[in-house]
């Protein structure tokens, strides 16, 4: 873009008092017109949007900005404020965010160091009060949330949601606490996220019609088709681990009014290479029409939530973009509040270095620690074994039945047959390791493990052998929170700020975090992002089976194996 076209400043008044304005082709989304034009910025709002009749072509368009209408700050492994300096490059000026894993591990004082953290950068953070602290009692966490801690988030201004209600078996059912929660946030007229994987016909109404307003967890067309017809807004998730875009985008045509995008889980080389920007540009390319996607990407999200985000209209904070095109998206500059804050691929929000707050109480495994002994197990046929499939692309995960490696007593893992072992270590006190198996890892050799573990973010590894295992976790114990790769070299991405963050420069973490991938598919795994994958391998409210500190758990049956 001309610098001279797009953002001329007049900072003693001339050009009518305005403090800049920036010209191009205005997407009015609401009136779905494109027309030439300029909008004037003064004292941070939108003073006025004048069509020109001059004839100039222009290739710059100027459009809202693009919002994440759900996501996990915490999985990007950045502070809220360096997720930020990332995000802005891409369009992104806002999100929806759930605090909900530093809550697992740090309670009401991890929401707190969010909004904080927040509040230090021209980014338009809006967080919700976690519902599921600790997400089920199946097990350990780090802290919990009553329903009248949630009702006292619920009254603060920065609060403007109920996270996402997993616990939709106490919906159900009318558990006190859960029916509580939703009263509170009815109370104070926010809306309630919902998370309810599979949910269909009477049950997935009875569930909408406690309140619940939308869910990023379809992943069938049928099944977001059953759900809208209750009234329940679908957000179309792609994020590092689940990727539900092509499932679920033809939705688009049918119910605008009723779509957002989302990522819900991004690591950091995910967001460096791109955001919602990069979902705009895959529904555009199948032909979706653009005000559609811009609706959802931009609109849905800012109107549902009731957001402090401007679109593009008189009076508005000036809350906007200048993109090349509507095809490829490609963001020339981000305005938040009438502030500059990313230019031409560039950020121009300031890292500060944040402090840490951590929960991490365990001390260093010993290698029999991770010995399976085939005579330990109880009941069943000691001939077979239960194995989580884990799925690339998705959380939810299979149960299949294998024959185990067994040698000298010891299940030992498989590699030939991708049959590895998996563990999960109590970061909150010294307690027995849980151990299982789970295939379509791909190791050949070495371990890799993570503090990030949803949603009790306990640490959890997987390897080829006991040794390796080891290794891996002790280093995330070390550094007390982290990803770990263990094999042709020992690597560690430490994680200060709960076992979950780093405070570190965005883009250097984003760096040392692909290294880690590298190597982690170098011992073998054929996964896309192999440490997301990970991640969610203890999530039990995901069917169908998964591992937590406290032993295998069958998601479908609600109890342990």
């Amino acid at each position: 873009m001309n610098k001279k076209e797009a953002s001329i400043v007049s900072p003693s008044g001339g050009g009518g008092g305005m403090d800049f304005f920036v010209k191009g082709n205005i997407v009015d989304i609401f009136s779905k017109k494109i027309y030439h034009g300029r909008v004037f910025v003064k004292d941070g709002k939108i003073s006025l949007i004048e069509k020109l009749s001059d004839g100039q072509v222009v290739s710059n368009f100027i459009l809202p900005g693009f919002v994440d209408a759900h996501v996990h700050i915490e999985s990007s492994m950045l502070v809220p404020s360096e997720f930020a300096k990332l995000a802005v490059v891409h369009g992104t000026v806002a999100t929806i965010s759930d605090p909900h894993e530093i809550a697992n591990v740090c309670g009401l004082q991890g929401v707190e160091f969010m909004i904080e953290n927040g509040k230090t950068v021209p980014f338009k953070f809006h967080f919700g009060a976690p519902s599921c602290v600790p997400a089920t009692i199946f097990e350990t966490a780090g802290a919990a949330l009553n329903a009248e801690e949630v009702g006292l988030l619920l009254q603060k201004d920065e609060i403007h949601y109920l996270s996402e209600m997993m616990n939709f078996p106490g919906v159900l059912n009318g558990d006190e606490e859960v029916m509580n929660k939703i009263a509170s946030a009815k109370k104070y007229n926010k809306p309630v996220d919902g998370h309810a994987p599979g949910l269909r016909g009477e049950q997935a109404k009875k569930y909408i019609d406690a309140g619940i307003s939308t869910d990023h967890e379809c992943f069938t067309k049928e099944e977001a088709l059953d759900k809208l017809k209750y009234g329940m807004k679908i957000l179309i998730r792609e994020g590092s681990a689940a990727k539900n875009f092509e499932a679920l985008i033809e939705l688009l045509n049918d119910y605008p009014e009723m779509i957002m995008f989302c990522s819900d889980d991004k690591h950091p080389d995910s967001l460096v290479e791109g955001h919602i920007n990069l979902l705009c540009q895959r529904a555009v390319a199948k032909g979706i029409d653009v005000f559609k996607v811009l609706q959802a990407a931009c609109i849905n999200p800012v109107e549902h939530y009731k957001m402090n985000v401007g679109l593009l209209r008189e009076g508005d904070t000036a809350d906007f973009i200048v993109v090349e095109d509507l095809e490829d998206f490609k963001v020339v500059e981000t305005y938040i509040n009438g502030e500059l804050v990313a230019e031409r691929g560039a950020s121009k929000v300031k890292s500060a270095r944040s402090e840490v707050i951590n929960n991490f109480n365990c001390e260093e495994e010993e290698i029999p620690d991770f010995r399976f002994h085939i005579s330990s197990r109880i009941g069943g046929d000691k001939s077979q074994i239960e194995v989580i499939e884990a799925l690339d692309g998705q959380l939810i995960t299979n149960k299949i039945i294998m024959a185990p490696k067994i040698i000298n007593d010891e299940i030992i893992s498989d590699a030939e047959n991708d049959i590895l072992k998996m563990v999960v270590v109590n970061r909150y006190k010294n307690a027995p390791v849980a151990k299982a198996f789970v295939k379509n890892f791909g190791l050949k050799h070495g371990a890799i493990a993570s503090s990030v573990a949803h949603d009790s973010h306990n640490i959890i590894a997987v390897g080829v052998d006991d040794e390796s295992i080891c290794r891996a976790v002790n280093l995330v114990i070390k550094e007390k929170g982290g990803v770990s790769c263990v094999g042709n070299q020992d690597l560690i991405l430490p994680l200060a700020v709960a076992g979950l963050m780093s405070n570190e420069d965005g883009y250097k973490v984003a760096e040392l975090y692909t290294a880690i991938d590298k190597a982690a598919k170098e011992l073998g795994s054929t996964l896309a992002a192999p440490f997301m994958t990970l991640s969610f391998m203890a999530l039990l409210v995901i069917p169908h089976l998964k591992l937590s500190d406290l032993g295998l758990f069958d998601g479908d049956k609600f109890e342990f194996v």
